[in-house]
């Protein structure tokens, strides 16, 4: 999955889905890279946090390597929820990478580990609280409008995060490829002087739309063969 994802972004993959009808799965847009150029690409290790670390103990016990820990703590700023010693166990595990529906800290010794982390932000201040836990708890996690577990996988990287079924995963990135190399191939044309709406044959456009006012931009594209939307 990582070597598949490596020359892909999030934004190809999302078009993908849209290509092949698969829900576009995207966490808020708040949830950014502890570290500029951050790739992540793993299986979904769920977990619901509470107040208390032994929970993320308990997820890492049935950590395959390669798993991505999703710690899902409501999305809440008034505390950070991991911290240095969380994540050095993380990568102790064999977990690829954290991704967190909340807040972290220790911003200095994470960068120091290296383990690749995405969150909402960073706080000063951990968990004051200890809540029941839920029986799901190990079984999926809430990021967002969106529900995960371990029949999913999660990519990130500087655009954000995005999570697709593992089920049809390598069919999706093969979508994801083909519409990278249209968009390099339209890239390098542009360099070489050909511009975008030559490519696309805009002014045809422009004219069968005043023919047809219903016909979308995204209708003219499929004849074209343009990948800028899908």
């Amino acid at each position: 999955m990582a070597r598949h994802f490596a020359t892909l972004t999030t934004a190809h993959v999302a078009d993908a889905c849209l290509r092949l009808g698969v829900p576009v799965r995207c966490a808020p847009a708040g949830l950014r890279p502890l570290t500029p150029g951050t790739r992540i690409a793993g299986r979904v290790l769920p977990v619901r946090h509470s107040g208390s670390v032994d929970v993320f103990l308990e997820a890492f016990e049935a950590a395959a390597p390669g798993d991505v820990l999703v710690i899902d703590n409501g999305g809440r700023t008034d505390e950070a929820c991991v911290g240095d010693l969380a994540v050095l166990e993380a990568r102790a595990a064999g977990v690829a990478g954290v991704v967190v529906w909340g807040l972290h800290r220790d911003t200095a010794d994470l960068r120091a580990i290296g383990l690749p982390v995405v969150s909402l932000g960073a706080l000063p201040a951990g968990p004051r609280r200890l809540d029941p836990s839920p029986p799901e708890a190990l079984e999926s996690a809430q990021v967002g409008e969106w529900t995960v577990g371990r029949s999913d996988l999660v990519l990130a990287d500087d655009d954000g995060v995005l999570f697709v079924p593992d089920a049809g995963a390598a069919g999706l990135l093969d979508a994801a490829a083909g519409i990278r190399d249209t968009e390099r191939a339209q890239a390098d044309r542009i360099r070489a002087g050909v511009t975008l709406r030559e490519q696309v044959a805009f002014r045809a456009y422009l004219e069968r739309r005043r023919d047809d006012p219903s016909l979308t931009f995204r209708e003219h594209l499929r004849t074209v063969g343009g990948e800028i939307e899908v």
